[in-house]
């Protein structure tokens, strides 16, 4: 295995993509794009992709099509 996707969605309105991750020797070839583009092709159309990056990923998420919110909401862990 060289990387992972896990999400979870109602299958309706959003997918909350919780991991996203590519061992190094294999970054920067698409397979990150490519695990995203299989989530979408799964939840579909009408449903919204959400994540929360890492710092160091911050900059590579809008390469892929992702868009930064503004409206979001965070409690942050106690430990």
């Amino acid at each position: 295995m060289i990387g992972i996707a896990r999400a979870i969605t109602d299958f309706s309105y959003c997918c909350y993509l919780s991991d996203l991750a590519v061992i190094q020797q294999h970054q920067q070839v698409g397979v990150g794009k490519q695990l995203v583009q299989h989530v979408q092709d799964r939840i579909g159309d009408e449903c919204c992709l959400l994540l929360l990056a890492a710092p160091g990923a911050m900059d590579y998420y809008p390469k892929i099509g992702f868009e930064k919110a503004e409206n979001a909401f965070l409690i942050k862990r106690k430990q």
